[in-house]
């Protein structure tokens, strides 16, 4: 397994600790290896079984000048693992600033469109009948309400958010090619990021990705 984690506004640190407890909830042996976005390419070419992209495009999101870092022949490496049979997991961050009409963002079928200044209590639901979660599965976090683009005809929606902002979908998954494509929105604050309900979420999409 494999995880490119952390960006100018999101903590790798947290998304470690949130993502190393999540899976000893299960006491799964994984061994996780971190890597920058410019180590992905090297990485993608040893096949590991997932992939967890917790990293926006932007560089430099603070300076007038923003470079990014997903480029074409990244793009293309990123979506030939998945299509030859790989799992990627796109969280938070991972939906963020990268070009709506490329191949990355076709793969995920979904984006970040933006989220309210201000945390509001968050409350998310699973869907019955999905492959992912219990439909019981159910927390609250004072967080980020990501607002998204889903095109929820084409995968399969297991969980939805719900705050005084709205409504949006926060979890989906499909087929991609012979691959497996989850995304999962929360969370951005630490104590978020480590909400039980939320861990619970986290590691049951990991285990979706890894079943074969």
């Amino acid at each position: 397994m494999a995880a490119v984690l952390g960006d100018y506004y999101h903590s790798s640190e947290w998304a470690k600790q949130s993502l190393e407890t999540a899976l000893s909830f299960g006491k799964e042996d994984l061994q996780i290896d971190y890597c920058t976005s410019e180590q992905l390419p090297e990485i993608l070419e040893k096949q590991p079984d997932v992939v967890i992209h917790f990293k926006e495009n932007r560089v430099n999101p603070a300076n007038e000048i923003v470079e990014t870092w997903l480029t074409q022949e990244v793009t293309s490496k990123i979506t030939n693992y998945v299509e030859n049979g790989g799992s990627w997991l796109a969280w938070h961050s991972g939906l963020a600033s990268f070009p709506v009409e490329g191949a990355y963002i076709k793969m995920l079928k979904g984006y970040f469109l933006y989220h309210p200044q201000k945390h509001h209590l968050v409350h998310y639901k699973a869907i019955g009948g999905n492959s992912v979660l219990p439909s019981t599965t159910s927390f609250e976090i004072v967080d980020e309400h990501y607002f998204v683009h889903c095109d929820s005809e084409n995968t399969n929606v297991f969980l939805f958010s719900e705050s005084i902002d709205g409504q949006s979908p926060a979890g989906w998954c499909h087929s991609f090619g012979a691959g497996k494509v989850c995304c999962l929105t929360p969370a951005h604050n630490k104590e978020g990021l480590l909400n039980e309900g939320f861990l619970e979420t986290l590691r049951k999409c990991v285990n979706w990705l890894i079943l074969r």
